[in-house]
């Protein structure tokens, strides 16, 4: 876990956060476009990062999922993992999260985001803890609070659950659970 390597401000932040918020492609998919001939579009998840989304809303954490593209995988994934909003067809993100946060009564200092393009960039910002990809824009990368060691759509998402789940001493005692302690 790399919570040691961040300062104590963000430490603290990751203390009050109450929604994490995920963009679909680049993160909870590799960000590869795959179509099929008569024209739909398939989406690969990791189930790594389904378990992880499991496990904060298991802690009190609401999820939410804001994407710039429409897809059925995404809303039938969002509805398998219980997350509580869904935001398709939304590129300008920072607008989306406005809506979302006087709508669900959360606000950017309860809120941790994930994104790994410019799309995201405001919303990684305006959030009290923006997260990034490795595989993500360097401008984003640059900007965000954290760069997951995972890449989007390979266990990125989970890396971001558990690193709020171990700020709020959380982690471990789920780690217990599993191990049969």
């Amino acid at each position: 876990m790399q919570l040691d390597s961040l300062s104590p401000q963000l430490r603290e932040a990751l203390t009050c956060i109450r929604l994490a918020v995920f963009d679909v492609d680049g993160i909870l998919t590799d960000g590869r476009l795959n179509f099929l001939a008569d024209g739909r579009e398939v989406k690969s998840f990791h189930t790594l990062d389904g378990l992880g989304i499991k496990l904060l809303q298991r802690c009190g954490i609401e999820t939410a999922i804001i994407t710039g593209r429409r897809s059925p995988q995404v809303e039938q994934r969002a509805e398998a993992l219980g997350i509580t909003y869904l935001r398709q067809g939304r590129e300008d993100k920072l607008v989306a999260l406005d809506e979302l946060w006087s709508q669900s009564g959360h606000c950017a200092a309860d809120t941790a985001y994930i994104g790994d393009d410019l799309p995201d960039l405001a919303a990684i910002r305006a959030s009290a803890f923006g997260a990034s990809v490795p595989n993500g824009h360097p401008l984003v990368r640059k900007e965000a609070d954290w760069v997951t060691g995972a890449a989007g759509g390979k266990g990125a998402a989970r890396e971001f659950c558990e690193l709020i789940l171990a700020a709020q001493g959380k982690l471990d005692a789920i780690y217990a659970e599993y191990r049969g302690c």
